[in-house]
């Protein structure tokens, strides 16, 4: 789902953002799945573009929050990464891991 993607800087108004938020706190509810406003206005512009309808965008908006969850979940299975010396200030962890807190020994 996320393969060919570009990056989009959006200005929108106050009360767009707020009723996309909203749409977002709906859908999570309706779909017991996290959703994002991101997904939500990825979800607004495709499906707008098509000319769909309500059920068009839900279905959307479902296949999206489960294709981010997928990746989370893949993400957190994964080995801690070694970072090479540089990538970071002095004093940084230089292990990336989501498994907790810095484990280092002392």
């Amino acid at each position: 789902m996320f393969e060919n993607e570009s990056r989009v800087l959006l200005i929108l108004q106050q009360d767009l953002l707020d009723r996309a938020r909203a749409l977002a706190g709906r859908a999570t509810a309706s779909l017991k799945l996290p959703v994002s406003l991101q997904i939500v206005l990825r979800a607004l512009i495709e499906e707008g573009l098509k000319g769909g309808g309500d059920r068009p965008l839900l279905a959307n908006i479902e296949a999206q929050a489960r294709a981010v969850r997928r990746i989370r979940s893949l993400a957190r299975r994964r080995e801690p990464v070694a970072v090479p010396r540089g990538a970071f200030p002095p004093g940084r962890r230089r292990t990336l891991s989501r498994s907790g807190p810095d484990r280092r020994s002392k």
